[in-house]
């Protein structure tokens, strides 16, 4: 499994590889519209090569996902977080009760003692 797993990586890194160097052409990437950019007093272009660009609209694609999936789930990691404390609290009387019964060298008796 680990062999398959640094083919993969390796025939990916043969492809990223690939693209860049095919788009090592220089562009304009203008940030803001032409009648915006008379208000902001940054600078609206970049000279980039064309793989720069394209990597990073993958790379900010997939931030953008991640974060979104991670809000999306919060409510389900909440709900696990509750079960576990819950669980805990339930573990804990359990072994409290099961204490209290050890003390008192019958079961039965226990019961009798408690029901009267």
């Amino acid at each position: 499994m680990r062999y398959i797993r640094y083919a993969f990586l390796i025939v990916l890194a043969l492809a990223l590889i690939t693209v860049a160097l095919a788009n090592r052409g220089a562009v304009t990437l203008r940030l803001l519209p032409e009648e915006v950019a008379g208000f902001v007093p940054l600078p609206n272009t970049l000279e980039l090569p064309l793989f720069v660009i394209i990597f990073g609209g993958i790379v900010a694609g997939l931030l953008i996902g991640f974060v979104w999936e991670w809000f999306r789930e919060h409510k389900v990691r909440a709900e696990g977080a509750r079960a576990r404390r819950d669980v805990k609290s339930l573990e804990r009387e359990v072994t409290r009760l099961k204490g209290d019964v050890a003390d008192d060298k019958d079961e039965i008796l226990a019961l009798l003692d408690k029901s009267a």
